[in-house]
């Protein structure tokens, strides 16, 4: 499974950014993608994840009512609207596909990764 994560940029606090995280490869053993960030001098973080079959999603509460995750089967990508935009959102962020049967909210629980796209909000 290759996975390829795009869309990351310089936008002001209370902006939108759109990120895409493109799944390619073996995708049916993908039962999640999901999307973490990790700051400089921080551990990678969960944001929030999706389940391609049922479309279950989870989102840590820091971003429950302004980040919203989807999908499209038909192209393989999951997306990461994230709206409201604060500094504090700043840091490089990572799509990973787990063949977990349940939402993986642990970095540990994910098996393949893309590389990472830099999101910057300014104050």
């Amino acid at each position: 499974v290759q996975l390829q994560a795009y869309g990351g940029g310089l936008v002001q606090a209370g902006g939108s950014l759109r990120l895409s995280c493109a799944v390619s490869g073996r995708t049916d053993s993908s039962y999640f993608t999901g999307w973490f960030r990790q700051a400089p001098r921080k551990e990678r973080e969960f944001v929030a994840a999706i389940s391609w079959g049922s479309g279950r999603t989870s989102s840590a509460d820091s971003v429950k009512d302004r980040f919203t995750i989807s999908r499209d089967n038909a192209k393989n990508t999951v997306y990461l609207q994230m709206d409201s935009l604060k500094p504090e959102d700043t840091a490089v962020y990572y799509c990973g596909a787990s063949s977990r049967n349940y939402v993986p909210r642990y970095s540990h629980e994910y098996d393949y990764w893309g590389q990472g796209t830099q999101v910057t909000v300014s104050s």
